[in-house]
């Protein structure tokens, strides 16, 4: 393919992806009990993962200790942003999380990487950043228990720190892995059985009474879920991070504006 159409098709896969993912965080935040809510998604990604990985050829070994280290670092991402959508509205936390993401990426990506944005994929990365992060602290005027929004703040802000680490892994990772449908697949596995074993052993005779009115909701954001990444890990292997980070997160405007703060 032709650089331009190349750029075409990653733009698209991109932000289908970024829609993807605001629709699962939606559903996610929709289910009261967060921790039923990441059960699902944790079976539903699990089990998804194993077909992948039985059908898609196993990761080089280079590609284990990011497989690893990812799998990890989402799974602290995954608790982070339960504390966002326990003590934040989704309009709030959600854009901050994802706004920041970006310019933690460039930063990691260069340091890290060795990949240089020029100047107008900085411009760019910091206009996307900027006006996530605007839009949620703008949506904070006037709101009473104003400690209670800055907590909410703080665990947006470390919820998008998690997320630029575990993208640059996720992007040195999924080069050296030979298959990025491999590379999805076993770090859904590895990470997928965490939250729902915590669960599982927290709440045992509990739980799949409590799971079977959410089951549908939480297994199609689970869907929703690795389809996102997917797309952005395989644009990753056909793109810089940083560029990718932001472009992930423009449709995320439309979220900001309209799905955040509808019922749901």
């Amino acid at each position: 393919m032709t650089p331009l159409i190349t750029a075409a098709v990653l733009t698209a896969a991109v932000l289908t992806a970024a829609v993807a993912h605001a629709s699962w965080n939606a559903i996610a935040h929709g289910i009261k009990d967060q921790w039923l809510a990441f059960t699902l998604m944790g079976i539903g990604g699990a089990v998804i993962g194993a077909g992948l990985a039985c059908f898609a050829p196993v990761p080089a070994s280079g590609a284990w200790p990011y497989l690893i280290a990812s799998a990890l670092l989402h799974i602290v991402y995954q608790w982070l942003l339960m504390q966002s959508f326990r003590l934040g509205d989704f309009g709030q936390v959600y854009p901050i999380a994802r706004g920041i993401a970006p310019l933690l990426v460039t930063v990691l990506a260069a340091v890290f990487v060795g990949e240089q944005p020029d100047a107008w994929q900085s411009a760019g990365i910091v206009v996307a950043s900027a006006g996530l992060a605007g839009v949620a602290l703008w949506g904070m005027r006037g709101k009473r228990g104003q400690g209670k929004h800055w907590l909410a703040v703080a665990a947006a802000v470390a919820t998008g720190a998690s997320i630029a680490v575990y993208t640059v892994v996720d992007g040195v990772g999924v080069r050296a892995s030979g298959s990025s449908v491999g590379y999805v697949g076993w770090l859904l596995l590895l990470m997928g059985f965490a939250i729902p074993s915590y669960v599982l052993a927290t709440r045992r005779g509990e739980l799949l009474e409590q799971l079977r009115p959410l089951a549908v909701r939480g297994l199609f954001g689970a869907v929703l879920s690795v389809f996102a990444y997917g797309l952005v890990l395989w644009a990753q292997t056909r793109g810089d991070l940083a560029p990718i980070a932001a472009l992930r997160e423009t449709s995320l405007m439309r979220c900001s504006y309209r799905v955040c703060h509808e019922p749901i």
